[in-house]
């Protein structure tokens, strides 16, 4: 690492969502093959990570803003004139010796981010190549009203954009160290997305469906073979064959 600096949003940590129950959300992952993580005990209220071994998904039962885009960063107070220089706004601005350091803010389309100072869940043993019951993580995909303006914020924080696709569907990828990201038009779907894909999917899909996963109406836009799981807390996970 010799010296690298580090990025301004620090590392992805988890895809946070707030739920009602945390119990019944964790159920639901665990049955679609996900696993636990330990967490610590920097929250008072209810919370559980369940990963895949690719993408760690935060269940907090608080109140929203929900979905979150968390990330951790040491020295989280070394980001706040990056952000500013950026134009960024923060909404949670929490720093110093006796406190949790915190940053929080939203990007043009209202999808919040956040910055801690430290993790709070503990690695895990799972391997990438361990994939759920949904196949591989690919990638979370936020809706977005303007591919260039998106892209430009989010490119100023570290992001690189690939150049825009047309199948499955119309979508920008995005890459950086951490995380894979991509914008998505509201007209598929109007909320940020978990993908994951697969060689066989159909056949991942069928043996949900044996397990008694109940699957959410899919948009006409996807492709033969691809489905759309809710989670109890509303997040859309979406199933599409690789290659697609």
């Amino acid at each position: 690492m010799g010296g690298r600096p580090l990025p301004l949003l620090g590392r992805f940590h988890e895809f946070s969502v707030a739920v009602a129950d945390v119990r019944a959300a964790v159920e639901f992952y665990e049955r679609l093959g996900f696993s636990h993580a330990t967490t610590n005990d920097t929250y008072s209220h209810p919370y559980g990570v369940l990963t895949d071994g690719c993408i760690f998904i935060g269940l907090h039962q608080r109140a929203p803003p929900s979905p979150v885009l968390t990330f951790v960063r040491s020295g989280v107070a070394g980001s706040i004139a990056g952000l500013a220089a950026r134009g960024i706004e923060l909404s949670v601005c929490r720093t110093g010796d006796e406190v949790f350091n915190e940053l929080a803010f939203s990007d043009p389309d209202g999808h919040a981010v956040a910055v801690l100072e430290a993790r709070t869940y503990s690695p895990v043993a799972r391997g990438e190549h361990e994939p759920s019951l949904c196949g591989n993580f690919a990638e979370v995909s936020l809706p977005v009203a303007d591919f260039a303006g998106s892209q430009a914020f989010w490119e100023a924080l570290g992001f690189v954009a690939a150049p825009a696709e047309h199948t499955p569907y119309p979508h920008l990828p995005l890459t950086s160290d951490y995380l894979e990201m991509a914008f998505h038009r509201r007209a598929l779907c109007a909320q940020p997305l978990l993908v994951f894909r697969d060689p066989d999917m159909p056949a991942r899909i069928a043996r949900l469906r044996e397990r008694g996963i109940a699957f959410a109406a899919a948009p006409r836009e996807l492709p033969p073979g691809a489905a759309l799981l809710a989670a109890p807390d509303g997040t859309p996970l979406l199933l599409l064959p690789d290659g697609a």
